[in-house]
C-alpha cells in the first residue's frame, strides 16, 4: 500500500542548497505591473556539462511552489523535485544537455522576494514587496542568461506556471529558443482556478498573525493561513479518481493516520490535507505565496485561440505540448488552445493528452513517466540530433546527412508482397501514394497511425511542411521519436484548426473506412488542402466476395488482414463502385487513381472493381 501523505511535495523541503548558485543584477529592476526592485538576485542550480559550441542548454522553469533544486547532484544530495526525470541516463539526460534550473522572483528560495532584504530599509520587504509577473521571471532568466554568456536554448521546459514562462520564452527571444516543452499548462488561468488562488489569499490574509504582511520577527506567522491555502491547492492538484485510490480504495477513508494537528482529522483526507499544510509550513513563506499566486492569475496570454495566436506569432521553435485527461485545475482544453493557435499560425507542434487519473500533478508524478517523459527524451533527441546535423553539414557542405533514416528509394514493382501491401522495401499503397504527390508538396495526414507516410515523404524532402493527426497515444509518441509533428486530434470532429488550402495534400489513408462522419471528413479534406487523397480496402475484391458467397462467412477485409469481424476497428465496408458513386453525388472530380492487388502484389489495370482489394483516389474540387 502505497503512503497516504505521498505526494508531489515529497521530494521538497526546506534543507539547504549547497549546489545553488547565484547572482545579482545592480541597479534598477522595473517590473510590468509598475514598481521596481534595486539589486535584484537570481538563484539557479545547474547540472551537466556546458559544450564548447554553449548550445546543449535546457532551461527548466519549476511549478508555482518549487524552486531550482529540480534533481539530486549526486547519491549525498537531497532528491529534487523532478528527480524521476533529470538526470544521467534519464528523459533529460544530464550526459548529453546542460540544465539550468532558475528559482522564481518573489519566492522564497533564494531568489528576491518578500523575505529578502530590502536595500534601502535594510529590512525584509514583507508586504512592500511589489508586484511581479510571469514575464518578470522570464526578463530576470534572460539576464542570467546573457551573464553566462549563453544565446542560444535547445529548449525550454515547464510544467504547470513553468509552462507559461515557456510561452513567454519562445515569443520574446524566437531567436534564441529552439524548442518548447509545456506540460499540464495554460494561456491564462480560468475564473475557477483564479477563484481557489483568491480563496488561498485570503485564508492568508485573514490569519490574526498576518500583520498585514509584516509578521517578520513576530513571535507567530500565519502559520494557519498558509496551511489552509497549502490545502486548498492540493485539492486541485489531484483529481476526483486519484482521491477515490487514495483515500477510498488503498485506505479505509474514516481511519485517519493521527497526527499532532489543529486541523480536523476524522477522514483519511483531512489527515492528509493536514499533513501537506503542516509540511507547507516548513519550507515556504506566506508573502512569497501571495506574490506568487497573483503572478500566475494575471498571466494573460489570451482565453480563444485568435488572441493566443497572435501572441505565440512571433515564435519560431518546435513544440511538444502535454496535457493530462483528468486535470481540472488547467484543463485539457487550455492546452489544446495553445495548439490549434500554433496550427493557425502554421508552426511545428505535436500533442498529446496523456490519459491519467493522477490530475494536474501528474507531471510530477512516476504513474505516467514513460508517456511524458519518453516524449519529452523523443522530442530533445530529435532537436539536438538535427542541430548536430546542421553542424556537420556547414563543416562539410558536400555531405549530406540524415542522422534519422535513409534516404527513400521507391521499390521495384516486382519484389513479393505479403497480405498487408507491404514489401521488402516498404508498403505498396504507400510508395502508390508517394507518386501522386509532388516532391515538395505540403502534407497533412489524417490517422497517420505511426508516421510511416510522413516518414517517406520526409526523406524524399525535408523543405516540405509535413503534419499529421492520430488519437494513439503510443502511435504519437512512436511519431515524436522519428520526428515528426503529430498531434492528438479525432478527425471526426472535423480540422477547424486549419485554415483554407493550409495545405496541398490532405490524406486519408486506410482510415476512411474507421470513421463516423465520412462526408463531413471529406469536406474538410477538401477546404483545408487542394487535393485530398483517400486510400480504403476494395470491399467487391472477388476474393473476399467468393468466400462471403461460397463458404458464408465474413473474409478479413482492410489493411489489417488479421483482424475478424468482432475486433475490427472498420464500422463501413464500401467498394470502389460506391465510392466513385459518391464522389459525382458530391460534385468531386476524381483526378487520378491507382487500383492494387496487394494480397499479390501488383497494380491493377483491368475491372479494378473486382480485382482490387485496395483503391488510391486523388480528388478535388
Amino acid at each position: 500500500m502505497a503512503d497516504l501523505f505521498d505526494s508531489s511535495d515529497s521530494q521538497r523541503g526546506a534543507f539547504e542548497l549547497p549546489y545553488a548558485k547565484s547572482e545579482t543584477f545592480p541597479g534598477e529592476f522595473t517590473l510590468k505591473r509598475g514598481g521596481s526592485l534595486r539589486d535584484v538576485t537570481v538563484v539557479y542550480e545547474t547540472y551537466g556539462e556546458l559544450n564548447q559550441e554553449r548550445d546543449n542548454v535546457i532551461l527548466l522553469s519549476h511549478a508555482l511552489t518549487g524552486d531550482s533544486h529540480v534533481a539530486r547532484h549526486n547519491m549525498d544530495d537531497n532528491p529534487g523535485w523532478w528527480d524521476i526525470l533529470i538526470g544521467p541516463g534519464k528523459s533529460i539526460d544530464t550526459n548529453r544537455y546542460y540544465v539550468i534550473c532558475t528559482n522564481n522572483l518573489g519566492s522564497c528560495r533564494g531568489t528576491t522576494g518578500p523575505t529578502s532584504v530590502n536595500p534601502e530599509t535594510g529590512k525584509p520587504y514583507g508586504a512592500s514587496f511589489p508586484e511581479v509577473t510571469m514575464e518578470d521571471n522570464v526578463k530576470l532568466q534572460k539576464m542570467l542568461m546573457d551573464a553566462l554568456g549563453i544565446d542560444k536554448i535547445l529548449a525550454v521546459v515547464g510544467g504547470s506556471v513553468g509552462g507559461m514562462m515557456c510561452l513567454i520564452w519562445a515569443t520574446w527571444y524566437p531567436e534564441m529558443v529552439k524548442g518548447a516543452i509545456t506540460i499540464a499548462t495554460s494561456p491564462c488561468l480560468t475564473s475557477q482556478a483564479i477563484a481557489f488562488d483568491v480563496v488561498g489569499r485570503n485564508a492568508i490574509t485573514s490569519d490574526p498573525h498576518f500583520y498585514g504582511g509584516d509578521y517578520y520577527g513576530k513571535p507567530e506567522g500565519p502559520s494557519v493561513g498558509l496551511a489552509l491555502a497549502r490545502m486548498l491547492g492540493h485539492i486541485t492538484y489531484l483529481s476526483r479518481e486519484s482521491m477515490i485510490r487514495k483515500f477510498d480504495v488503498e485506505t479505509d477513508r474514516c481511519n485517519a493516520r493521527q497526527i499532532e494537528t489543529q486541523f480536523e482529522t476524522e477522514f483519511a483526507v483531512g489527515s492528509y490535507l493536514a499533513h501537506q499544510g503542516s509540511k507547507f509550513n516548513e519550507r515556504f513563506d506566506a508573502n512569497s505565496y501571495i506574490t506568487l499566486t497573483n503572478a500566475c492569475d494575471f498571466m494573460d496570454f489570451g482565453d480563444n485561440v485568435p488572441e493566443i495566436a497572435e501572441n505565440l506569432a512571433p515564435a519560431q521553435c518546435k513544440w511538444l505540448v502535454m496535457c493530462f485527461s483528468s486535470d481540472w485545475l488547467l484543463p485539457p482544453y487550455q492546452s489544446e488552445q495553445i495548439v490549434d493557435a500554433l496550427i493557425s499560425k502554421k508552426k511545428a507542434v505535436s500533442f498529446v493528452n496523456i490519459q491519467s487519473d493522477a490530475g494536474h500533478d501528474a507531471f510530477l508524478l512516476p504513474l505516467q513517466l514513460s508517456t511524458y517523459g519518453g516524449l519529452m527524451e523523443h522530442f530533445l533527441n530529435n532537436l539536438y540530433l538535427s542541430q548536430e546535423s546542421v553542424k556537420k553539414r556547414e563543416k562539410d557542405a558536400n555531405v549530406v546527412l540524415d542522422l534519422h533514416e535513409t534516404p527513400y528509394k521507391p521499390s521495384d514493382s516486382g519484389l513479393i508482397q505479403d497480405g498487408f501491401g507491404r514489401s521488402h522495401d516498404g508498403r505498396l499503397d504507400f510508395e502508390s501514394i508517394l507518386e501522386l504527390i509532388p516532391q515538395h508538396a505540403s502534407v497533412l495526414d489524417l490517422g497517420c497511425g505511426n508516421g510511416d507516410l510522413l516518414k517517406r515523404l520526409r526523406q524524399r524532402s525535408d523543405k516540405s511542411r509535413l503534419m499529421g493527426i492520430e488519437l494513439s497515444q503510443r502511435c504519437i509518441q512512436k511519431c515524436v521519436a522519428r520526428g515528426l509533428d503529430v498531434v492528438q486530434k479525432d478527425i471526426n470532429e472535423g480540422l477547424k484548426a486549419f485554415h483554407d488550402r493550409q495545405f496541398e495534400y490532405v490524406v486519408l489513408s486506410c482510415t476512411m473506412q474507421t470513421i463516423k462522419e465520412v462526408e463531413h471528413v471529406l469536406e474538410e479534406m477538401l477546404r483545408v488542402g487542394r487535393f485530398a487523397i483517400v486510400s480504403f480496402p476494395n470491399s467487391a475484391y472477388l476474393p473476399w466476395r467468393t468466400r462471403l458467397y461460397k463458404d458464408g462467412r465474413m473474409p478479413k477485409i482492410g489493411c489489417d488482414t488479421e483482424k475478424s469481424w468482432y475486433n475490427t476497428k472498420d464500422v463501413r465496408f464500401l467498394t470502389l463502385a460506391d465510392f466513385h458513386e459518391f464522389c459525382e453525388l458530391k460534385g468531386y472530380s476524381v483526378r487520378r487513381q491507382i487500383a492494387l492487388d496487394t494480397i499479390n502484389g501488383c497494380r491493377v489495370y483491368q475491372n479494378p472493381n473486382d480485382n482490387a482489394s485496395m483503391a488510391i483516389v486523388e480528388l478535388s474540387r
